[in-house]
Parts: C-alpha cells; structure tokens; sequence
C-alpha cells in the first residue's frame, strides 16, 4: 500500500547548462510541491502505513528548510556563491544542480535517512520511502525512485555535502538534527503526535 504526505516551499535558484536560456542564467524562483509516497505491507496499531503527523518532524523540518531560500550548486561560478551568501540569510549548498530532477533526489535522500534511522513506535512494520515527486510547477514535476540514489550518471549526493546556512539551522527545533542525521543516530517517534498545524 503506497501513502503519499504533500509539503509546499518557495526557492529560488539558477539551473545552469541547461537548455532554457532564462533559466541557465538568471535567479528565478518557483513554487515548489514535495509528495513523499510512502509503502508498506502491513499496518500500525492505528491501521495505517505511516500516521501523516509523523512526517511533520524531521522529514518536514527539512523540507521547510528550503522554504524562502536560494539553493546553489556547489560547482557554480564562485562570485555568484558569494553573492548568494551575502544577500540571502537562508541557503542551501547543494553537490548538484537544482533541477527539479535533483530537488527530487535530494528529497529522497533526506527524507529516506530520516525514516531509516527512526525507532517505529506505535506499530509500524516495513515503511519505506518508494518515491519521490518534485512539482516545480504546475504542469511539470519529476519523481525520484530508490534505484535513482545510486546512479553514478545522476551524480553522487551524501548527507555531508548539503550544507545549510546558520540561519537555516537556527530555525529548526533541533540545531543539532542535521549533525545526528550525519552520524546515523536514531530519531525516536513520539508515541502520541502533538496537534500542530503546519
């Protein structure tokens, strides 16, 4: 059985080498839709793959970290990087274009860690991300799938190369959590989910 949790940012960034011309060489920005689909074959104490609350921990806190931030390739003209840092409190130093495309695989990434390294508290048996799709807009999005990870033609991307701001981690609940996540450790689930509207 797949579920699928849907979270919204705003990002801006510049895709270079790409064919569109405003695109490879102007800052633009785009109202970004992440769908997390998640599988199972069986069901928690509640009957459900995965309770939709759990994913507004971690897997939420990063996604939102994108939210109201540039996202630069790593690899980019030096003086743009510069500029970025300099005029934007929040961004985000990604080891790959920001594509759609690699929106989708870094969201893979962050959000697959996540729930491997989460203790399972209420039940829950072989969740396990399947796939997931960027909307960069309305009438295009790209999904990643798990054999997507791994291709060497894709591009390499390891939690360690993602570097967030200081203003970005100053906003997460946990300044530390990146750093965890690093170092493998464990995220526990609550066992009752707090009502918080996000």
């Amino acid at each position: 059985m797949l579920i699928r949790k849907l979270f919204r940012f705003e990002n801006a960034h510049i895709v270079r080498n790409c064919s569109s011309d405003r695109c490879s060489r102007s800052l633009h920005g785009h109202s970004y839709q992440v769908e997390f689909l998640l599988e199972a074959h069986a069901l928690d104490n509640g009957q459900m793959v995965y309770d939709f609350g759990l994913m507004k921990g971690a897997v939420r806190t990063l996604t939102d970290s994108f939210d109201h931030a540039v996202a630069f390739w790593d690899k980019d003209n030096a003086d743009y990087i510069t500029a970025c840092k300099t005029f934007s409190a929040r961004w985000i130093s990604l080891p790959v274009s920001p594509s759609a495309e690699q929106f989708s695989r870094l969201m893979f990434v962050l959000a697959d860690a996540v729930l491997k390294q989460t203790e399972m508290k209420n039940g829950e048996a072989d969740v396990r991300l399947y796939s997931v799709i960027v909307h960069e807009t309305q009438t295009g999005y790209a999904q990643c799938f798990r054999e997507d990870i791994d291709n060497p033609r894709m591009g390499l991307i390891r939690l360690e190369d993602i570097i967030f701001s200081d203003q970005v981690r100053a906003e997460w609940p946990d300044p530390e959590m990146y750093e965890k996540l690093k170092r493998g450790e464990r995220f526990i689930n609550p066992e009752v989910v707090p009502q918080v509207r996000l």
